[in-house]
Formats: C-alpha cells, structure tokens, sequence
C-alpha cells in the first residue's frame, strides 16, 4: 500500500527552498560590486554600468586594475595586479579591460606585469590570461621556487575567447579575433583570424583581398530587419520552403513582412 504524503511537510519543504532561492538572489544583488557599491574594493577606474557578479574570485591590486564601463564580469572570476597583495606597482594601470566586455564565470586575469584587454571582448567561462610562467631553467631548484618569466599581454578589441582557452605571456592578439574552446595563445595573431589549438594556429582568416580563407561553410546570419514584429516571426516559423522561396525572391523585407499581416488582418 503506497505511504500517505506529509502535505504539511511538502508544504514547508518548498517554503523553505523558495525562501533559499530568494534569500541567495538578494546575496547575489547585494554583493554585487558596481561603481556606484565598490564595497572594500577600491580599483584604479569601475566604469558605469560595470557589474562584478557574486561571489567574486580571488581580486587583488584593483588600485592598478582599470575597468571600463558596461563590462560584465561573471561569477568566480579572479582579477589581480601584481604578483601578491599590498606591493606598490606604481602611477600606471597594470590591468586595463576595455568598454563593454565579459568575462564569463570562473575566468582568470593574472597581471602581474601589464595586460590589455581591448573594448567589445567576449570571454566564455573559465578563460586564463596570465603574464607571467613558470622558469625551469634551474633543474635542482622547485620549480614553483624560481624567478618566474614576465612579458605583457596584449588582446585587441572586438575578441572572442572561447571556453577554457589560455592565453600565455607576450601573447599580442589582434582585433575581432575567434580563439576556439581550449586554446592555447602565445606568440603574435593577426587581425580577423580564426585560431584553434594547443598551441593554437590560424585555421582561418579574412583580409580585404580575398575575403575568409578558407572559405566559410556557412552562409552569414542575417540580422532582423527593423519593424519586424514577434507575430511575424511567428509566421515566418511555420512557412513551408516553397513559401520561404517566394519571400526570398522579394527585394524589400519590409514588403515580405506586409504580406505577412495581410492574413492575420484579414482574420
């Protein structure tokens, strides 16, 4: 014979789980840090709109970490300047993060000599960007004891840095750059290049002479245009291909789109 449910224990049971979700989204909203709530954080610049998500990772040296405005920095992401906390780095911003660029959870920025980040960069979760590594030049010596190597790192705007790529030091990336999930960066990359790889290499790239090569495989996403209603959308969704054909043959979409009302006004 099935057991009777507690109602009364259910009842309470979810009580409490919305009363956990909601008291950790209010963790969440508080602990946030923004220039407007820096909390302990004191950095060199926190641009408008800039949000660092909670719980923070590991963040040290923010007198010398400049970070522009409309950024998203996700949660458990560790931002530091300098190899440890409370040195004097110095008048200049060691980190500098450009405008309106993510960092996805988990990621790590380590500066302990200069890292530039430019505008509009994408990160996905769990990137590293550091500009210093290890030496193993001396083979009776710890190697986490020895002096490490230092060099700036350099990512130009307009990035994308797939999920858990690691970007070494002296790494010079160039502007609107693909880094492919799990690469490894170092060395000089082009503008406009596709990289994927440990170490990574170019797979592909666009200059002005001959466009992307090798080609690509699929054709560009084209953007909705202006005006275009969800309930057109909803239309465009359930056309068959010879309908879809029809429209493609149309030079304006706005026409496209009027001839997708005319049903609904009608009915």
């Amino acid at each position: 014979m099935p057991k009777r449910k507690n109602t009364f224990s259910s009842w309470r049971s979810r009580l409490a789980q919305r009363a956990v979700h909601a008291g950790w989204a209010w963790v969440q909203r508080t602990g946030s840090v923004t220039a407007a709530r820096p909390g302990r954080f004191r950095f060199g610049a926190l641009g408008t709109g800039t949000r660092l998500a909670f719980p923070l990772g590991t963040v040290f040296g923010e007198p010398w970490i400049h970070v522009g405005a409309h950024c998203i920095i996700g949660e458990q992401v560790t931002l530091t300047a300098g190899l440890m906390p409370d040195l004097d780095l110095g008048p200049e911003p060691i980190l500098r993060i450009g405008d309106g660029v993510v960092l996805g959870r988990g990621s790590h920025v380590i500066a302990d000599t200069t890292v530039t980040i430019g505008s509009d960069c994408y990160f996905g979760p769990y990137v590293y960007v550091t500009s210093t590594n290890h030496s193993y030049d001396d083979p009776h010596q710890p190697i986490g004891k020895q002096w490490p190597r230092m060099d700036p790192v350099e990512i130009g705007p307009g990035c994308w840095i797939g999920t858990g790529a690691v970007i070494l030091p002296g790494a010079r990336i160039g502007r609107n750059v693909v880094v492919a999930a799990g690469a490894v960066v170092r060395g000089t990359v082009p503008d406009h290049a596709v990289v994927a790889g440990a170490p990574a290499r170019v797979v592909r790239r666009w200059t002005h002479a001959d466009g992307w090569q090798p080609p690509l495989r699929t054709p560009a996403p084209v953007p909705i245009p202006d005006g275009i209603t969800p309930g057109q959308l909803r239309e465009l969704s359930e056309l068959d291909d010879e309908a879809v054909a029809r429209l493609a043959e149309l030079d304006d979409p706005g026409d496209a789109a009027g001839r997708l009302a005319e049903p609904a006004a009608e009915s």
